[in-house]
Formats: C-alpha cells, structure tokens, sequence
C-alpha cells in the first residue's frame, strides 16, 4: 500500500508540475499576443492618424483625379455665430432665435453638383457665386471632407442674413426729401421667397409697391414675380413665370411676362414740370431658348419669342402738353435672341462693398435681341425693334480692374428712328492697399424723342451731387466721376462696415426742347461723405451721407447739398 501511495503522489507531482509550466507558457504567450496586438494597434493608430492629418486635395486636383461626389453635407448655420464670443449674447442669441433659417433643401436646390457627380471646379465656384448672390445668404463655404477610394464627401457651409426689414428709411437727394417704411421678407420661412410692402412719401406724392417673388417656385428653378405699384403718377403691375439659363451649363429656357400701366409721363427743365401725358400701356412676351451649355470656357444661347405692345396716350387737363402726343400703336413682333458669356469671372473684395465678396465678369458678354413687328399679325405699322448689351472686363496688373460696358435699344419705323437711347460707361479700380482704392468712372447716354419718356438729366440723383435733382437735361449726357475710397476694418455691434472718401464729380446734359436756360455749360462738383454699410442684412442696404459742393455755379444754385439716402453700393 505505502508503494501504491509514494507512486500515485510521484505521479501527482509530476503531473503539477506539468501544469505549472504549461500554465506560465500560456501566459508568456498571452504576454507576447497583447504586446504584438498593442504594437499593431500603436502602428495602426498612428496611419490612421497621419492619414487624418493629411491635407485633403484640392477641387482642382480632386478633378484632375477624377474624383466622384459623395455625401453632400449642407451646414445651414444661423445669422450669428454664437461659438465666438464677440457674438455670443443677449441680442444676437435673441435675433438667432426669431430667424428662420434658411432651409436645406433651398441650398441644395441652388447648388450645381449632387452625389454621384464628377468633381467639376467650375461648377463649384458657380455655385458658390449663385449662393453668394442671394440675398438671404451672408457667407458661402464650399470644401472636401473627407477622400478615400476616389469618393468625396462636400460640406456646404453658409450663414444666414437677417431678412426682416420693416422699410424705414429718411433720404435727401437733389433737395428734395423721401421718406419711406413698409415691410419687406427676403427669405420667407426659409424658402428664399420674398414678399414686400413699402410706402414712400416725397415732395412730388406717395407711392405703395407690392411685390412677391420666388426663385424656386415648387422646388424647382422656375421664378414667379409679381408686382404692384399705385404711386402718384399712375399705376402698373406685372407678373412673370419664367424658367431661366439659372447656370452657365443651362440647356433650355421658357418664360412668360405680362404687364400693365397707366402713368402720367412727365419731363423737366431745372426740376420744373415743362410737359406732362397719360400714358396707358399693356404688354406681354413669351419665349423659349436652347443652349449648348458651356463648351471651352463659352455660352451661347438662342431664343425664339413673341412681344405684344398695346399703348395709348393722352392729354391731361390742366397739365402742359408736350410738342406733339405720341400717336396710339399696337405691336405684334416675333423676335430672336442671342447671348454669349465667357467664363471669366474674378473673386474680389471692397470695390464697391467693404469686406464682402464680389464676383466681376472679366471676360466677354453679350445679348442681342431683334424683333420685327408686322401688320400682318395686327401691327398699326412695320416696325423692327432692338435691343443690345455688351460687357468686357479686364483685370489688368496689381489688381486693376477696367470694366466697360454698352447697350443700345430703340425702334426703327417709318423710315426714322424712334425711343432710341443708346449708353456706354468704363469703369476703372485701383487699388492703393486693402483699405484705400481709386474708382473712376465716365458714362454717356444718348437719346431721341426725349419729350416723350426717356429723357436724360444729371443733378442731385442723376450725378453731380453738388446741384439740384435734374438741374440741366437734354438728349445727350456725359459724367465722369473720380473718387478717393476707404475701407475701415471698424466692425460696429458686428453689423456694420464703415467706409468713406472723397469725389469730384464733371458733367453735363445739353440737346433737345428742354434744355436748362440758366446754365447750359459743364457742371463740376466736390465733396466728401461717409458709407455705412449694413453687412449682416439681406438688403445690402448702404447709408450714404454726402456734402457736395458746386463749383462756380450760376443762378440761384445753393452753395452747398446735403444727400442722405440708402442705396446698395459705395
């Protein structure tokens, strides 16, 4: 028995023993597994963080590799940023909070890319402009994401204006003084439709004006306007459903357009009623056009449609006649269209904004139309109408822009020509530094039968700050304008940019019956005046207070003008 019992206890030792190392060799291998695993997980940590801050591409070369849309992320941010802390209290919380931000869905029916679409830059940058261009947006951020396996995912950043405008508004041009209010919504419940209602009250009578527009109408391109004014002059309203060429890629457009007026059609002489007629006109046109969409840098679109004219004109009791009524006419003319823009557009900032976006065409553009109205399709008598536009920027050395620009419109009837105004303007950018620039600028017009509806004046509004409201007029018209801009980095409540400067106006407007019998010479005028621009708004509203003064005037011309007044440039 003690023989059994010293084997079965050798046994057991032998077999502990066994277990014991087998144990600790399972160990050291678990050891070097979890060693081996946390080496791998280290290395593999570490790629994944060298990937993730790896710069992402470019579009540009993004499109260069071919790269293929994803998600496309929209980040449709409200008006202030309440993350920094220079925004971040009670009033922007409380503007934020009454804000309906603009919809996603509005941002990306806006946007010219989607999933599944190539990388393509200029549709990117198009669609940053069309964006930008919208009054309701503030901001516009296009980027890549994320890459991986030639897939890209797009994040669309914008920021909200306030849209809310209740309309008040005080200005004094040419000596004259304009008050207004209403109310007026840019981006209707976030749907980018506007709709608008304003009153103004001057020295000649009151006007109401009521509008609605949408851009988008039932989530697609299409735009409907509608407007109403009853002023103290007559009335008029319109109303348009078009589908337009909303991108340079664009291949068809269709649209419709009515209206209806009746206004008394007046002209001056010195601010002086010289002749007055009631003028009652209907309209409509339908067209439709095709395109290749953009081929090398190139659009060119061509539109087939039709124009109706129904006008009639009368004389008012009491009110000076003019020299002779325009006769009563009725026109039914097919007309053509052709237009031409060269991709060449140019991002820049404080031109005619301060510290905001703007987008010059400095390539080629073009649009003519050409219409003949035959009394065969119920015409009074044949009559070819036309209308030109032309547009050609450069972008000269050290950020120069020159831009020049011509459009001719008129009819040809009876062997003369009839209503023809024909103007031309170059304008010229030079920037000192990203807070001063030069701006000059020349501009003519010239017109026929100025007694009846087109004539030309250059005071107070019109040009030549430093005179009255339509102080000299004519057919013929010439301003050249040269003025010293600032821009300051002054961000007043985080609402306003405030700029300023100095301007010599010289011009002149001669030719016709109405011409100024006191002072038919060149006008010249100085001043200086200060710019508040309303950054944060949809309106990109401009407060412009200016003094002007008159150099050697004749006649009773004050010393001096006084112009307040809200308008949308510097």
């Amino acid at each position: 028995m003690a023989k059994w019992a010293g084997l079965r206890f050798a046994r057991f030792g032998l077999m502990n023993n066994a277990f014991r190392m087998y144990q600790a060799e399972r160990s050291r291998m678990l050891t070097r597994g979890f060693v081996a695993a946390l080496l791998v997980s280290t290395c593999l940590s570490k790629q994944a963080l060298a990937q993730e801050n790896k710069p992402l591409p470019s579009f540009e070369q993004l499109e260069v590799a071919g790269a293929i849309i994803g998600q496309v992320l929209v980040d449709n941010q409200n008006i202030f940023d309440l993350d920094d802390p220079k925004e971040n209290n009670f009033l922007y919380r409380f503007a934020n909070t009454l804000h309906i931000r603009t919809r996603a869905g509005v941002i990306r029916r806006i946007l010219l890319f989607k999933p599944g679409d190539p990388v393509l830059l200029q549709r990117i940058e198009e669609s940053e402009r069309l964006l930008q261009n919208t009054a309701y947006i503030y901001e516009v951020l296009i980027r890549p994401v994320a890459y991986s396996d030639g897939i890209v995912d797009i994040e669309v950043i914008t920021r909200d204006t306030w849209t809310l405008d209740p309309g008040l508004g005080f200005s004094r041009r040419g000596g004259e003084n304009t008050s207004k209010y209403g109310l007026k919504e840019l981006n209707l419940i976030g749907t980018g439709a506007a709709i608008e209602w304003q009153r103004e009250e001057g020295e000649r009578g009151k006007t109401d004006g009521y509008q609605f527009n949408n851009d988008l109408v039932f989530g697609t391109r299409s735009r409907f306007n509608f407007t109403y004014i009853d002023g103290y002059d007559g009335t008029s309203q319109s109303i348009s459903l078009v589908r337009p060429f909303f991108a340079l890629d664009s291949r068809w457009s269709a649209g419709l357009f009515g209206s209806t007026s009746d206004r008394l059609i007046s002209t001056y002489n010195n601010n002086v009623v010289t002749s007055q007629y009631r003028r009652q006109r209907n309209t409509t046109s339908i067209f439709g056009g095709l395109s290749g969409g953009l081929v090398n840098g190139w659009t060119r679109r061509y539109s087939l449609g039709l124009d109706y004219l129904d006008e009639n004109n009368e004389l008012v009791a009491g009110a000076p006649p003019p020299d002779q009524l325009p006769v009563d006419e009725i026109q039914v003319a097919p007309f053509v269209r052709f237009e031409v823009i060269q991709d060449q557009f140019v991002k820049t900032t404080n031109r005619d904004q301060v510290a905001r976006p703007e987008f010059f065409l400095l390539g080629f553009s073009t649009n003519i139309k050409l219409g003949y109205a035959s009394t065969a399709l119920g015409s009074t008598r044949p009559a070819w109408n036309y209308a030109a536009a032309l547009n050609q920027g450069w972008d000269l050395s050290r950020d120069r822009i020159l831009v020049a620009k011509a459009a001719a419109a008129g009819l040809y009837a009876d062997g003369k020509e009839e209503d023809r105004l024909f103007s031309g303007s170059f304008e010229y950018y030079v920037p000192q530094s990203n807070r001063a620039q030069t701006y000059v600028a020349i501009k003519g017009d010239s017109a026929s039968d100025v007694t009846q509806s087109n004539q030309l004046s250059i005071g107070g509004e019109n040009g030549l700050a430093g005179y009255p409201a339509n102080y000299q007029t004519g057919d013929t018209r010439v301003l050249l304008s040269l003025e010293q801009r600032l821009y300051s980095d002054w961000y007043p409540f985080r609402l306003f940019r405030v700029g300023g400067g100095a301007f010599v106006d010289i011009g002149r407007a001669w030719g016709g019956d109405d011409t100024n019998n006191v002072d038919r010479d060149w006008l010249a005028s100085v001043g200086f005046g200060l710019r508040i621009f309303s950054v944060r708004s949809a309106f990109g509203t401009v407060w412009r207070l200016d003094i002007a003064f008159p150099i050697d005037p004749e006649g009773d011309v004050p010393s001096y003008q006084i112009q307040f007044y809200r308008t949308v440039g510097f």
